[in-house]
């Protein structure tokens, strides 16, 4: 019993060594403050960064305790809403059973030296201070395109849908300029967050080692300034709480509506281009043109529709090619528009001819010119698909997620195009025959039906060779992608090689099984309209897995979280 008194009675003595602002507020009301005593650098320094210096979050772990109360103090001090945090608590723990150690860790952000979130932002809205080195965030300026909470490797930026933006920690600029400590250092009881003035090169330096957190993202990626400190050394299978946690990612329903559709689109207007390159393709290209045009033209529109339901601000979307120079998502943007403008240029030549050689005889020119325009305004808007599906890839890419590496990223979206871009001409062909009557159009389509069957086999095959990570011996971010689709995401798996397998292989089977003769040209419509459906439906599964079965890793959290 005494033993147990002495402990509560220690722990009872070191709770009345109040924080390290407290301790200064006690000691300056009693004028006991030495400017020499380095009290004003406990918890902030007492200069500014030099040249080569910027200010950074110090995490003392062996102080934090897991109390929250930094997450607290930054939540009010900063009227964020109640459900909005710029900081977390997580744990880390390893060791043996013998000698077990675990560590709480408060994270924030951690103002990188190259920060991701405005590398990528497509309008501005991020600034990094040349002086302080603080990244901040301009809400004024952000449309709530949410790519920033894609592009930090530490899922620091937080989207608030009530006010239709991201937000983020600025290390509380405004109270250090005053000389005060940021709400989360003075809401710690046991001072374990301060601010330290930090070299940059010292940083560079630690990067490369990827001296930082164990199970956390590589610091490489950003150069992140945080340092966590310990008097003991973590054990070497020390990792976060949630190491072994896998969570599906959030499924953005908008983005995968636009991907399918723009690279629908795009892949139309390659194979138009492929068959115009062939003199046998060329008399069933002239005739299918005006057909998958008009189709692929109006699937373009409504993805650029469906893109603007992802932002939290639509009516401030024409801000995106403020980023064009550093940003992907501003180049997709400027690319599909310049895609979709020429895809309806180039329908109303197909369908209004008259019309075009009207205009081109006013200005001067030749009616005869007319076919040669068609044919650069569709090489030019199949190159501009290409560049699309390109740039989509590249926003993705550009995270540096190991699941969106750059092969396995433009396989899916370029199989994509080809995929449903074969599937919209085949519809196209069946439905002109079915009209025009004509038996050489539906075998046209029973050919391509054979391209279409050997491209969905390839892309199948393909993404099911993510399944070959199960048996991966660590547990990297491959294998819990995998994990995902076998597990959470199980029925959105098998819904998405169901469909693959019934329109990209069962119906365009069955198309070549129907005899050639014009009394069955109904039949090969209805196959041929049925397998681009599926597959369409098929490609919004899969790029459904795309998003949800991401996995990367994480900033330590909870047990469960």
């Amino acid at each position: 019993m005494g033993v147990r008194l002495q402990v509560i009675n220690s722990l009872l003595t070191e709770q009345q060594d109040l924080r390290s602002v407290l301790r200064f507020s006690k000691k300056h009301s009693a004028h006991e403050v030495n400017t020499e005593s380095g009290l004003y650098e406990a918890q902030i320094p007492l200069s500014r960064p030099q040249a080569g210096q910027q200010y950074a979050f110090s995490v003392d772990l062996d102080a934090c305790t897991g109390c929250k109360a930094c997450v607290a103090g930054c939540n009010k001090l900063n009227g964020l809403d109640p459900d909005e945090a710029w900081r977390s608590v997580g744990l880390l723990h390893g060791g043996t059973a013998e000698a077990p150690v675990q560590k709480t860790v408060t994270t924030a952000c951690h103002h990188c030296l190259d920060p991701a979130c405005m590398n990528g932002c497509p309008v501005g809205a991020y600034e990094k201070d040349p002086e302080t080195g603080i990244v901040r965030h301009l809400d004024d300026q952000c449309i709530g395109c949410q790519y920033c909470t894609l592009t930090c490797p530490y899922e620091v930026p937080q989207y608030n849908a009530r006010l239709g933006i991201v937000r983020k920690c600025d290390m509380c600029s405004d109270r250090l300029e005053a000389g005060e400590a940021p709400a989360c250092v003075q809401s710690c009881p046991n001072g374990a967050i301060s601010i330290r003035i930090v070299d940059v090169q010292a940083v560079l330096d630690d990067a490369q080692g990827d001296a930082f957190l164990p199970g956390a993202p590589s610091p490489g990626i950003t150069a992140p300034t945080t340092s966590f400190r310990s008097e003991k050394p973590l054990p070497r299978n020390a990792l976060p709480a949630n190491f072994y946690n896998v969570r599906p990612a959030s499924q953005h329903r908008p983005l995968v509506i636009m991907l399918v559709l723009t690279q629908l689109a795009a892949g139309a207007f390659g194979v138009d281009a492929l068959l115009h390159s062939t003199p046998s393709g060329a008399e069933l290209a002239a005739t299918l043109g005006p057909y998958h045009s008009l189709l692929a033209l109006g699937l373009g529109l409504l993805a650029l529709g469906a893109a603007t339901f992802h932002l939290g601000r639509p009516l401030y979307a024409f801000r995106a090619v403020i980023g064009l120079r550093r940003s992907w998502m501003s180049r997709e943007i400027v690319v599909v528009g310049a895609f979709v403008h020429l895809a309806m240029v180039y329908a109303l030549m197909l369908w209004m001819p008259d019309l075009v050689e009207q205009g081109l005889t006013r200005i001067g020119l030749s009616e005869l010119l007319l076919p040669g325009l068609e044919r650069a305004v569709g090489l030019t808007a199949a190159a501009l698909g290409g560049l699309t599906i390109i740039c989509s890839a590249m926003i993705y890419v550009s995270t540096e997620r190991l699941f969106w590496n750059a092969s396995a990223t433009l396989i899916k979206f370029f199989g994509t195009a080809a995929l449903l871009g074969l599937a919209t001409i085949n519809c196209a062909a069946f439905l002109a025959g079915y009209l025009a009557e004509r038996v050489t159009l539906i075998d046209a389509g029973q050919t391509q039906s054979l391209w279409l069957i050997g491209v969905a086999v390839l892309k199948l095959s393909y993404e099911a060779s993510s399944f070959h990570h199960l048996l991966d011996k660590q547990h990297g971010d491959l294998k819990r992608s995998a994990m995902l689709m076998v597990g959470p995401l199980s029925r959105v798996t098998k819904a998405r090689f169901v469909l693959g397998v019934l329109g990209g292989i069962i119906l365009p089977l069955l198309v070549n099984a129907v005899p050639q003769t014009e009394s069955f040209t109904l039949l090969p419509l209805a196959l041929g309209l049925g397998s681009l459906l599926l597959l369409t439906a098929g490609e919004f599964l899969e790029r459904t897995l795309f998003f949800g079965a991401m996995s990367a890793p994480r900033m330590p959290g909870g047990v469960g979280r």
